[in-house]
């Protein structure tokens, strides 16, 4: 196995296989992971875009479309596409790539999936250090989807730079629930599908909403599949970032909670405890908090 510094300096001169190395080692927290980590460059001028919302939004389909005009631009993009994790098997479907196959061959995109490894909102601390990799190896642009599981969607608040909150007329439902949640973190609204039925007066009381707030949030219509739309949208998403000093304090203490709080977690096995469970069962007078005592 390469050391920290070959493997560094892979990624630095825009190895591709070196950087899928790194990532493996970062997620599996295999050494030398910790000591690549503290000899990034990491360079935080690379916009990283969050892209998240509802199942079946056609998020994937999105973001092929914004990649194949970015690159057409000459951008180089890396895509992390996060899945989630089943509580039962604890696998990942990880089928993003399946979805964005035609970008397979591309030497100018880089795309990896990755488990959410029990993080609701679908962050989890290995998804900020594999960005803070990206972002060490020469690309433009960093696209994260995450996996739409509603209000703990905020996660990705803590890192990305802009945080795209994809919709679609269906979704008309979800306005109070945007109110409560997504709208605080949201730095655009995209409604997909927007051929669809209804999709007029949803953007339009979308757009009202966001009237409303102090910052104005854009609400764009498209249909990602027919690549309508997306010019539009990949113009806001590549123009000048106007995040002051104190989103940016906010983004890096999110970031650095997330991190702190999977090394304070990592010594609880989700699968060993479920496996302890199942023993503590047969007890008959199994108690949840006094189980929990063993493992504080």
């Amino acid at each position: 196995m390469q050391n920290a510094a070959a493997l560094v300096e892979g990624i630095r001169n825009r190895d591709f296989i070196s950087l899928a190395r790194v990532l493996t080692l970062v997620e599996n927290e295999i050494e030398p992971y910790a000591e690549i980590l503290r000899e990034l460059d990491i360079n935080s001028a690379v916009p990283v875009i969050g892209i998240t919302g509802p199942p079946g939004a056609g998020k994937s389909t999105l973001v092929n479309a914004i990649t194949s005009q970015l690159i057409d631009l000459g951008k180089r993009i890396a895509i992390l596409a996060v899945d989630p994790t089943s509580p039962f098997n604890f696998g990942s479907l990880l089928g993003d790539r399946i979805r964005m196959s035609r970008h397979f061959n591309n030497p100018n995109v880089f795309i990896r999936s990755l488990a959410t490894r029990g993080a609701l909102g679908g962050i989890s601390g290995k998804t900020i250090e594999m960005v803070d990799v990206l972002k060490s190896s020469g690309f433009d642009l960093i696209l994260v989807e995450t996996v739409g599981v509603g209000q703990s969607e905020v996660e990705i608040a803590g890192l990305a730079d802009r945080t795209l909150v994809v919709l679609v007329p269906e979704s008309g439902d979800e306005i109070q629930h945007i109110k409560s949640g997504l709208m605080e973190i949201a730095q655009a609204f995209v409604v997909n599908k927007a051929d669809r039925e209804g999709a007029d007066t949803f953007a339009n009381n979308l757009k009202q909403m966001v009237h409303q707030q102090v910052q104005e949030i854009p609400v764009f219509k498209t249909v990602a599949d027919k690549n309508e739309g997306v010019t539009e949208l990949c113009q806001w998403l590549t123009g000048p970032l106007l995040a002051g000093q104190e989103r940016k304090v906010m983004l890096l203490a999110e970031k650095a909670f997330k991190i702190i709080q999977h090394y304070r977690m990592r010594d609880v096995d989700k699968k060993r405890l479920s496996t302890a469970i199942a023993l503590a069962l047969s007890e008959e007078e199994f108690n949840i908090y006094r189980f929990i005592d063993q493992w504080k």
